[in-house]
């Protein structure tokens, strides 16, 4: 009975824990939109429940595209606390989109959208389960419910255009989503898992079951403009995968590849995304500037 108790007694500090933890990554999420001067939401899209910042553009300052809308997507987050141990929250513990979307340069609207149960545990977070974190990560819902986001920030921001810039995994959900609408003018991936079947080989790792490979969707964007960067010393994903990713491009696609030195998966894209962002390259996407 007491070794029962225990049990329970531990297993519960565990919760407490891991509550606490969350907790944090949600209050460095708020005090980073506040520090902005930003906005924030939980949209309701289809199965999901959405978490959302954004800048409004402040009307005569500077020049402006109020017609192209750059959407910032968060790459995966905590998805996994160990190599075979799947996270109880997918709130990444340092967002690095939301980070990059706060130093974008332009002075028209910035949209940053957290994966699917991100930032919405316990609160929020309909039909959220670790697959959707982990091997469904990029699973036909969730794509689903982020394009139904797109619209709603589409027509309440009074954009026409988008521009999706993915961290990441969210790099990854910027191809697919790109290769299903029909607004989206450009692709900017940083450190983008573009080729999951190819990443999964290569570090033998469990195929990505119930997820859709961004890779499968590359012959339905040889007209769209698209930037990859890629961080030379990024052992998570890395330069090899944006590389098996373009190869599958229609020849004369608009794409320039990236790679940045002394660059890892996580370091130090948020640091330096403002001076990264002025790259000549990337004025092959429309509005960019």
């Amino acid at each position: 009975m007491k070794h029962a108790r225990l049990i329970v007694l531990l297993s519960s500090l565990l919760m407490l824990a891991a509550c606490s933890h969350g907790a944090q990554r949600d209050a460095l999420r708020d005090q980073l939109v506040a520090n902005a001067g930003w906005s924030s939401a939980i949209v309701s899209a289809n199965q999901f429940d959405v978490a959302a910042s954004w800048k409004t553009p402040v009307p005569g300052q500077g020049k402006t595209h109020p017609k192209t809308l750059f959407v910032y997507l968060e790459g995966d987050g905590l998805a996994y606390i160990r190599p075979n141990r799947a996270s109880n929250n997918p709130t990444p513990d340092d967002p690095v989109g939301l980070r990059m979307a706060i130093a974008d340069p332009h002075s028209g609207p910035v949209l940053y959208l957290a994966r699917p149960c991100q930032y919405v545990i316990p609160d929020h977070g309909r039909n959220c389960a670790r697959p959707y974190w982990t091997l469904q990560r990029y699973a036909p819902e969730i794509v689903d419910s982020l394009g139904t986001t797109l619209d709603i920030f589409k027509t309440r921001l009074a954009a026409e255009n988008l521009v999706l810039v993915g961290y990441s995994g969210g790099g990854a959900l910027a191809v697919i989503l790109a290769a299903q609408r029909h607004d989206v003018v450009g692709i900017v991936t940083v450190a983008g898992n573009l080729d999951t079947g190819y990443w999964t080989g290569r570090d033998k790792l469990s195929p990505l079951a119930g997820s859709l490979d961004p890779a499968d969707f590359a012959t339905k964007l040889g007209n769209l403009p698209q930037v990859h960067f890629a961080g030379a010393n990024d052992t998570t994903v890395g330069p090899d995968v944006t590389r098996a990713f373009m190869a599958r491009l229609p020849k004369n696609t608009p794409v320039s590849a990236i790679t940045v030195p002394d660059f890892t998966h996580f370091c130090c894209w948020a640091r330096d995304w403002n001076q990264l962002s002025r790259r000549t390259e990337l004025s092959a996407i429309p509005g960019w500037q």
